[in-house]
């Protein structure tokens, strides 16, 4: 048994393997004595670079691990049922680092980022695992055949792909990289796999919208069932960025969508869905409605800003039917939000004040930090935030967007926690996505008023 172990050490000695980060203790794990602090290494002799080779090779009923615990590695034999998890967490979904960008997109976003944000945010990443587990685009221009034969073998689908443009000069233009390979050619080969797309294109006026737009479209589309989705997002520019870009206009927008209503009667017969989504940045651009609900039939863009206003529309009209039994006269909130999403939300918060009697106060926020031409509230810092509401009355609660909050919706993107944004403003503060969530604040605050407190 010690030349066996000592023989997986050998073979493992390059691999990192997985960082546990907690166990559950009611778990096969911490039954078999795995703790927080080790590093699982493989499954079955197969060496894992991220939680989908864990996920992958854990699927058998017989495995044998090989766990590392400071010097030692350890080989773990565990008999279970095909639906019973190990009750592992690790403390990173990607076990190797992760895949950086060798792009040079004229627009990239991380490139247009000021000082002082957090540190993840720098991060130029470009890797297909994180696509496949997180929904985050990438650009399939790194990828070398041991990936290609990977993502077929563990069927690594969906996989969203951002391709801009199918014109392989204008795409690889756009990608700052001269050697980016035919995206077309790739969406065949996944397709050949069985593996599904969603893909995504950022519009740059006078590179790849007009007939450029229409032959991505086309060609895409042809691609069907493989290529489930395609998003039209604007460019987004901040006033640090180190190109001469100009934005999408009211103008340029209203173009785009027209262009893909032009697109219509060949998607509905082909797909039988909408398939074409111009994001909810491009019909507040154009100053259009926003679609109904019946149009957003697959969300699997909505990470892309796809039809997140027309749920807040929809949470309003049910919320609503609830604002008379709110009397709330004699309470104030104040609402936070981006710019462009203000004319939306100014006439819900109009109705909630004029039934409930409460004080609802909307704030739209300029975007200092990144400039005047980023108007989307995912985009607003905390500095931002404090100096708006400076010298305000901002009454008992501060309501703010969600969207500006990272994954656990704790931080601003300039590092400010919510406690810090709270004991600067010197009073409670709020991350909300749908009206319907003020109210419940609304609502809570009444019931405090009525028991003998002022504030949230």
């Amino acid at each position: 048994m010690r030349a066996t172990l000592m023989m997986a050490a050998a073979d493992l000695c390059t691999t990192r393997g997985g960082l546990i980060s907690a166990v559950d203790p009611d778990g096969i794990a911490a039954e078999v004595g795995i703790e927080p602090g080790d590093r699982l290494l493989s499954i079955n002799g197969h060496p894992l670079r991220d939680i989908i080779d864990y996920q992958y090779y854990g699927a058998d009923e017989e495995l044998t691990l090989a766990i590392q615990r400071g010097d030692e590695v350890h080989s773990v034999e565990i008999e279970r049922d095909y639906d019973e998890a190990l009750g592992i967490t690790f403390a990173e979904p990607l076990f190797d680092g992760i895949r950086r960008c060798t792009n040079q997109c004229p627009f990239c976003f991380v490139a247009q980022l000021p000082r002082g944000m957090r540190r993840s945010l720098y991060v130029r990443d470009d890797d297909y695992r994180y696509s496949f587990l997180q929904a985050g685009f990438v650009t399939l221009t790194n990828l070398d055949e041991e990936d290609w034969q990977r993502i077929g073998e563990q069927r690594l689908s969906p996989l969203y792909v951002s391709v801009h443009a199918t014109d392989l000069a204008v795409r690889r233009r756009l990608l700052g990289n001269p050697d980016a390979s035919d995206v077309v050619e790739q969406l065949v080969r996944l397709a050949d796999m069985g593996i599904i797309v969603h893909a995504q294109a950022v519009l740059v006026p006078g590179l790849n919208d007009g007939a450029v737009l229409s032959e991505t479209i086309e060609r895409l589309l042809a691609l069907w069932p493989t290529v489930q989705s395609l998003a039209l997002v604007p460019i987004g520019l901040t006033s640090h960025c180190p190109r001469p870009l100009e934005p999408l206009s009211p103008a340029d927008a209203r173009a785009v969508l027209a262009q893909a209503e032009e697109h219509r009667p060949a998607i509905v017969p082909r797909t039988g869905t909408t398939w074409l989504y111009p994001s909810d940045e491009m019909y507040l651009l154009a100053e259009r409605e926003v679609p109904p609900a019946s149009f957003y039939q697959d969300d699997a863009q909505r990470e892309n800003g796809v039809g997140l206003v027309r749920l807040l529309l929809d949470d309003w009209a049910l919320a609503s039917s609830r604002l008379k039994r709110i009397p709330a006269g004699g309470l104030k909130i104040t609402l936070a939000c981006g710019t462009l999403i203000a004319p939306v939300l100014a006439p819900l918060v109009h109705e909630a004040s004029a039934v409930t009697g409460a004080d609802l106060a909307l704030v739209p926020i300029e975007n200092r930090w990144f400039g005047a031409s980023v108007t989307v509230s995912g985009l607003l810092t905390g500095a931002d935030l404090l100096a708006a509401l400076a010298d305000r009355d901002l009454g008992d609660l501060v309501c703010i967007p969600r969207a500006m909050l990272d994954e656990d919706g704790e931080r601003t993107l300039d590092d400010l926690t919510l406690a810090e944004l709270a004991d600067r403003l010197g009073l409670s503060v709020r991350p909300v996505t749908t009206m319907s969530e003020v109210l419940d604040a609304l609502e809570r605050m009444r019931g405090s008023r009525e028991g003998g407190e002022t504030r949230d």
